[in-house]
């Protein structure tokens, strides 16, 4: 018989969900970036799409392998909480703060939250430290150029992947978190390979009040659906 494992409370589908519905959050933090990046490349290659699009896939690629490394660090969390919490009350509390985090980007995305901003503030000092290796990868020349970009590209701070983080660390061991923030990331490529392809109608999209409650709603759904797995229908079971 089927039964919801106390230490996996969430589907890997429903941190693929969650990359999805913060396309418009990507927009705002990630639109500049893979514009730039795609300005810098030489003129040839910005013109050619058959030539730009491994670019992109590359910056990209590097991005959600960052998430997965990270994701793995979440697991690592996920147990050192559980030593002096104990399993079941620890796994609840990461499952609240998950929940909670993540309505509050459902909410800012909506634009019924602005404050939420406030918690990508966290991880400025790594960043600040990070960020100048990048920088001297500018102009990219070469696809391998473009993967580390993408990696260094990985650690922008950024309140939605905290949230998956913290989602990412209940999955219950290190495996399945990291694969959680796999799936988180690739949630977010349509969004983000569409910046350098479909710029425009990105823009309009998320100029769009209606679009962009409709998103945070669903962000909001999700949360709910973490914080009680119960009726979440999209939990695996027996993984």
């Amino acid at each position: 018989m089927h039964h919801l494992e106390p230490g996996f409370s969430t589907s890997y589908l429903v941190a693929f969900a969650m990359g999805l519905f913060s396309a418009l959050h990507c927009l705002s933090m990630c639109g500049s970036i893979i514009g730039s990046l795609t300005l810098s490349l030489r003129r040839e290659i910005r013109e050619n799409k058959y030539q730009l699009i491994p670019f992109v896939l590359s910056y990209n690629i590097g991005r959600v392998a960052s998430y997965s490394v990270v994701g793995y660090f979440a697991g690592l969390l996920h147990n050192v909480l559980m030593l002096p919490l104990g399993e079941g009350q620890g796994h609840r509390i990461l499952q609240i703060v998950s929940a909670l985090i993540m309505a509050g980007a459902g909410l800012h995305i909506a634009g019924w939250f602005p404050r939420f901003a406030y918690i990508e503030r966290a991880g400025a000092v790594i960043w600040h430290r990070i960020e100048p290796f990048g920088r001297k990868l500018v102009p990219v020349e070469t696809l391998p150029q473009a993967l580390i970009f993408g990696m260094i590209w990985g650690w922008l701070p950024c309140g939605l992947v905290y949230a998956a983080l913290t989602l990412a660390a209940t999955a219950g061991n290190e495996i399945r978190s990291t694969l959680t923030m796999l799936f988180f990331g690739l949630g977010t490529l349509p969004t983000v390979i569409g910046i350098g392809i479909m710029t425009s109608l990105m823009v309009r999209l998320s100029s769009l009040r209606r679009f962009r409650q409709v998103a945070g709603i669903s962000l909001i759904v999700l949360a709910l659906l973490a914080a009680f797995p119960q009726i979440n229908p999209m939990v695996m079971h027996n993984l």
